[in-house]
């Protein structure tokens, strides 16, 4: 295992590049510890996987280093990082066993049959891939052989780390979730250095310890799970976790008070204000729908909306509502009787609202 820094990294592939938008990865600035789990999560073209395949070298990139331990590998063949990839489809031999597959990156660095049988049952039995070791790999269904794949990731106890590319897109959903599962048992037993690329987040979320959310090119965020959920640094990572996402609603600051669309002012934290007194440029107020407070009757520090929809989802009501020309979406525990165009009573506590200041959270 390594700790690996990405130093003042960034990528592009065009030959001239004199602009931002030329770049496939902004300049950037990472440390993953020894034997961490991570995610690299972001929609498809921001640079993931292009990341990835630096860390591997199978991509040299246009400027900064990449260091393992602190030794620069940044002009080093793939084959000499002591790397293990797994791949978004299946890569396999489809004529060996399934044995002989877990088995091939052992052999080729010299392990004795013994040392290597025990290794190998070990993985298959994490995997639960114990009873298909003497059958070939050909003959089984494509999830099994992603297993297979994941498992020659794995066999190798001395590798820097584990990289994975998307490697559930072939797997059913059940199964995604068992093998997620699997995943992290076999991170907290073998303590492997493990960096996992997805589009998905509830597979980010719940296989990394930290995880890294991309959008063109650009890291815009390194957090747990609550910190991403709780506290977004950024708009985008606000919209693009959470089911729905994070309200976004533009809003002027006057007074010590923040108003969206012109309607009654909403109070600000005392960081809050603090932050936005006399700020330039283009303010997002920010919440979650879970922490919007749907309200029976007006109160003073409430903003008069419309309702647009309400639909029982079971645990909650997901409502919409407008204020203004804004919508703003709300988990409701407690159930709301409204039709739609009556009027309804929003809140935002001010420890759950965020602001932003040209995207990047001021308070």
């Amino acid at each position: 295992m390594a700790r690996i820094d990405l130093v003042d990294l960034a990528h592009s592939y065009k030959p001239n590049r004199a602009e931002p938008q030329d770049y496939a990865l902004q300049p950037m600035n990472i440390r993953w510890d020894d034997g961490g789990a991570y995610a690299l999560l972001g929609p498809s073209g921001c640079g993931k996987t292009t990341l990835l395949n630096i860390i591997s070298g199978l991509v040299r990139p246009s400027q900064g280093r990449v260091l393992f331990d602190g030794r620069d590998v940044t002009d080093l063949p793939p084959e000499t990082r002591n790397i293990a990839q797994v791949f978004q489809f299946p890569v396999i031999y489809d004529t060996m066993s399934v044995f002989d597959n877990l088995a091939f990156p052992l052999r080729n660095r010299g392990w004795k049959e013994a040392e290597i049988r025990k290794r190998v049952e070990q993985v298959a039995n994490m995997l639960e891939l114990s009873g298909e070791l003497k059958y070939r790999a050909s003959g089984l269904p494509a999830d099994a052989k992603q297993k297979i794949s994941l498992g020659r990731g794995l066999v190798r106890p001395d590798v820097a780390a584990v990289l994975f590319d998307e490697p559930l897109t072939v797997i059913d959903p059940h199964l995604k979730w068992l093998l997620r599962r699997k995943l992290k048992e076999i991170h907290h037993e073998l303590k492997l250095s493990l960096l996992y690329v997805t589009h998905d987040q509830v597979e980010a979320l719940t296989f990394a310890d930290k995880v890294v959310v991309m959008t063109s090119g650009e890291v815009v965020q390194v957090g747990t799970a609550q910190e991403l959920f709780e506290a977004p640094a950024h708009t985008f990572v606000g919209y693009f976790i959470g089911n729905p996402g994070m309200n976004l609603l533009p809003c002027t600051v006057q007074d010590g008070m923040a108003r969206i669309a012109g309607a009654a002012p909403i109070a600000l934290s005392l960081e809050a204000k603090a932050a936005l007194t006399g700020a330039g440029g283009k303010l997002t107020l920010g919440i979650r729908p879970e922490f919007v407070e749907c309200l029976a009757s007006q109160q003073a520090d409430a903003v008069e909306a419309a309702v647009l929809a309400l639909r029982d989802l079971g645990v909650y009501q997901l409502g919409e509502f407008r204020i203004g020309s804004q919508t703003v979406v709300a988990k409701i525990r407690s159930p709301v009787q409204a039709a739609a165009g009556a009027p309804a009573w929003l809140r935002f506590p001010p420890e759950r609202t965020l602001y932003y200041l040209n995207d990047q959270r001021v308070a």
